[in-house]
């Protein structure tokens, strides 16, 4: 079976709406700022994106509250061909922890991670159907460290069940995870050393320990 080129199939659809002189709506869910950065560089000069801050994975909450404002902070400042806005999901932990009973020692991109995936792309693609935005998105993918195939699989089954176009993507490509960091750098963005959630802030601590025959802190 071929492997699908997510970035390609985004260029044919990218292709498709320039020909037809459209600049369709996103909703773009976004993990953190530096992860937006270079999607929002990218899509806004195609799109109209609202970028969807919708994490109740995140631990503990002063982090939630410290990627958020840093989320605003980099909308507000970075110039966009197209407008970009700003629509903050609700912080329900318990929804998350809900969802991640049973699986609190899987690792890192194991079954937690998965449903997590399926948690957030789900209300991003309700959202999306509710305020009738043409197409919706995750920032996920540009991340080394998550499956591109798995989170546009998870993308593509949500949007046939709720009835909202999912755009294909796969932004590590073109060296999209470089010019994240390029753009975090350049403005002076908080990058944080794990994911979001207490288990992998706790699996973080843990191989650092071990790395260093100490005892983890959390």
């Amino acid at each position: 079976m071929n492997k699908i080129n997510y970035q390609k199939e985004l260029d044919k659809l990218i292709a498709s709406l320039e020909k037809e002189g459209r600049v369709p709506s996103l909703l773009l869910h976004s993990c953190c700022g530096p992860c937006s950065s270079y999607c929002i560089e990218y899509l806004s000069n195609y799109f109209n994106i609202t970028v969807f801050y919708y994490n109740p994975n995140i631990y503990p909450d002063e982090e939630y509250y410290h990627r958020v404002k840093e989320q605003q902070r980099f909308i507000n400042e970075f110039p966009t061909k197209h407008p970009v806005s700003f629509i903050e999901g609700d912080y329900d932990t318990d929804r998350f922890y809900e969802m991640a009973k049973g699986l609190e020692n899987e690792p890192e991109k194991g079954a937690r991670c998965l449903k997590c995936y399926d948690l957030r792309l789900r209300r991003t693609a309700e959202i999306a159907k509710e305020k009738g935005f043409d197409f919706f998105a995750t920032t996920l993918t540009i991340s080394p460290m998550k499956d591109s195939k798995v989170l546009n699989e998870i993308g593509q089954q949500i949007a046939g069940e709720v009835g909202v176009e999912w755009l294909v993507n796969d932004f590590k490509k073109r060296e999209g995870y470089k010019r994240s960091t390029e753009l975090s750098k350049e403005y002076d963005m908080y990058r944080q050393d794990y994911c979001g959630c207490v288990y992998s802030l706790r699996e973080r601590r843990q191989a650092e320990a071990n790395q260093n025959n100490t005892t983890p802190i959390i």
